[in-house]
């Protein structure tokens, strides 16, 4: 069995989920974890954030079901309204970050939302993708620049297409997979305890 935790880094529910998928990561070092990006603010979705007037009442209802902090340097950010959360730089960075240490994507994924949701850097930026691979240990120069380049770039298609093939279009989404059998854990919201509850079901169903 493995699982898979399709998210997109601007997802203000996959920000609430991440201490979540962490939990569940360090619950079940056995299983191995497939980090993959959406693609939620590609296209015509691509807009500035003032566009989506529902982001501030969300985020409270993220904060208040999961505890999900967002920073004083997220508001600075996107007070005027004017930024624009781009999902195809942040599938490039994931990638960046994911190819670097692939043991550690869950780890990663994490401190990538906290870059822009707790920090308020913008995940188009490359040096944003420096200061993260350095305080992971990681060769920050390394990360920069395969961020701006095109493996990154077609990782993150991939990662778009594997999404779909999957059939999600929610974030955050976490799977398991077993043989042909593939088994949604969580959409939007769910606890370690609650995960953990739903993987023993599949277990039992798989072993019976």
């Amino acid at each position: 069995m493995k699982l898979i935790y399709v998210f997109d880094a601007y997802c203000g529910w996959s920000h609430g989920f991440s201490r979540t998928m962490s939990e569940v990561a360090a619950r079940h070092p056995e299983l191995p974890i497939e980090v993959v990006s959406g693609g939620l603010f590609i296209g015509e979705r691509r807009q500035p954030i003032g566009n989506f007037g529902y982001v501030p009442a969300a985020n409270a209802k993220i904060s208040d079901l999961t505890g999900a902090e967002f920073g004083d340097g997220y508001q600075r950010l996107i007070s005027d309204g004017s930024f624009v959360m781009d999902s195809e730089a942040a599938a490039r960075g994931v990638a960046a970050l994911r190819n670097a240490a692939p043991d550690r994507a869950v780890e990663l994924a994490g401190a990538l939302q906290r870059a822009f949701y707790i920090d308020g850097h913008s995940l188009s930026a490359p040096e944003t993708y420096r200061t993260i691979a350095g305080a992971a240990g990681l060769d920050a120069d390394a990360v920069a620049a395969a961020f701006q380049g095109p493996a990154a770039q077609a990782a993150a298609e991939a990662d778009f297409h594997r999404a779909a093939e999957l059939g999600v279009d929610a974030y955050p989404t976490l799977l398991a997979t077993e043989g042909q059998r593939v088994i949604p854990l969580a959409v939007g919201h769910a606890t370690a305890d609650q995960i953990d509850q739903r993987l023993a079901t599949v277990t039992a169903t798989t072993t019976s």
